[in-house]
């Protein structure tokens, strides 16, 4: 199967010629013909699957073949999405794939001023990509007119459910013509989101990838037990190989992304974070470091990474596991990008078990367990909420003074002693010198 033989045009064609994309992945594979027939679309699709071209080029491509002689422009298609990063990198994807092609897209979203967005809207757009609130306020003040929109697309809508833009969505429908092709897409399919997709698609065609098969089976993933106080040696021992070249680190906690950056740092680790406590510029810079190989590590929360597309990233690290295992998948579907494989670690603590537990019943697979490490410990499973509880107590009492790099570090001695070199999937090395 090639893109030809979906039915796209030659100018789209020529422009994922030029991006290097030759095999439709299987979301692309499914959702643009469906598209391109003008059926609505309710699909299941993670991160990584290359969901933005499966709608973005049937999109393209209905533009392009009834163009509109309307001048200034009149918005025709709005994609909704949850965050900045995310509409950035859809409004990138649509100008890639219709490059040569007249057809002009931009972006709103808050946490910046408007002044230059009023402007482009003013002058005319094609496309619309946007985050909910700021394209609400553009609305309310009569800047953006969605009355022509044809396309509507509401991409990750179980993290517009999340962060709870819900209400603001069905407002903006509300402004959107009844007679349009509307798509949504989710990595997930609580009830809420099943309720809101029938309120606003019409006999749609349902897609679903699920994330055994898009991307799970392509990664290669490990888990590492390790004391809660210790995670950060072991990180570090992990970044001497250097082979872990861009890697994506997940915290929990904004805070303790803001620790892990600091120690990171301290140790000559090239490192940022991104979470919500950083302003808009920050995260886009960090971001852009980070794709331009100024950092080796970025350090996140789930929401601000949430639709980050990064080619090429080497690692997934889930420095905490998740709340849930739906989390976990999206994680590690940072690697092993649209059908490529990837390497996933997860570092699990006696706090954490019952989470690593909920992810092995969930993904239906025990992870493989790296023991021959050198902060390796023993866990106990199926403890009582009130035994992890008091482990927490003990443990943060424990790894007060010395979390975040402040421990002993092991000697080479003591280290070549506790490695052994048959599990050396991720090439272990007891060399402590600082890496600028």
């Amino acid at each position: 199967m090639n893109f030809k033989s979906l039915g796209i045009i030659d100018p789209i064609l020529k422009a994922l010629e030029r991006q290097g994309y030759e095999t439709p992945t299987p979301i692309q594979e499914m959702s643009i013909p469906v598209l391109l027939e003008k059926h609505d679309v309710l699909a299941s699709a993670q991160t990584g699957t290359g969901k933005t071209a499966s709608f973005a080029i049937p999109i393209i491509q209905g533009l392009y073949g009834n163009p509109s002689l309307v001048k200034p422009r009149i918005i025709r298609t709005l994609v909704l999405a949850p965050t900045r990063e995310l509409a950035e990198q859809i409004k990138d994807s649509f100008r890639l794939y219709s490059h040569g092609m007249d057809l002009k897209t931009d972006v709103v979203y808050g946490g910046v001023s408007q002044h230059k967005q009023e402007l482009s809207v003013r002058r005319g757009l094609d496309i619309l990509v946007a985050t909910p609130g700021r394209l609400l306020d553009l609305v309310n003040q009569g800047i953006v007119k969605l009355n022509h929109v044809e396309y509507f697309v509401l991409d990750e809508a179980d993290r517009m459910l999340d962060m709870g833009f819900i209400r603001d969505v069905r407002k903006i429908v509300s402004y959107i013509k009844k007679e349009r092709q509307t798509m949504l897409f989710s990595a997930t399919m609580p009830n809420e989101i099943l309720t809101l997709a029938h309120e606003l698609l019409n006999d749609p065609k349902r897609i679903e990838i699920t994330p055994r098969e898009a991307m799970i089976d392509k990664i290669d993933q490990s888990v590492y037990y390790v004391a809660k106080s210790k995670k950060v040696d072991l990180l570090i021992d992990l970044l001497v190989n250097p082979f872990m070249r861009r890697v994506l680190v997940f915290t929990r906690t904004k805070n303790g992304a803001n620790r892990l950056v600091k120690a990171l740092l301290a140790y000559g680790v090239k490192a940022d974070a991104i979470h919500g406590n950083k302003s808009q510029n920050q995260r886009t810079k960090a971001l852009q470091n980070f794709k331009n190989n100024k950092l080796r590590v970025l350090v996140a929360t789930d929401i601000a990474a949430r639709g980050i597309d990064v080619d090429d990233l080497t690692h997934v690290v889930n420095y905490d596991l998740p709340e849930t295992p739906e989390t976990y998948v999206h994680r590690i579907g940072r690697t092993g990008r649209a059908g490529q494989s990837g390497i996933a670690l997860s570092f699990c603590s006696q706090e954490e078990a019952h989470l690593l537990q909920a992810i092995h019943k969930h993904n239906k697979m025990m992870i493989p367990l790296v023991s021959k490490q050198p902060f390796h410990i023993e866990i106990r499973f199926g403890q009582t909420k009130n035994e992890v509880k008091q482990l927490k107590g003990k443990g943060s009492q424990r790894g007060k003074s010395n979390q975040f790099g402040k421990n002993k570090r092991m000697s080479n001695k003591q280290y070549s002693k506790n490695t052994n070199k048959k599990n050396s999937n991720h090439n272990y090395r007891s060399n402590r010198s600082k890496k600028k």
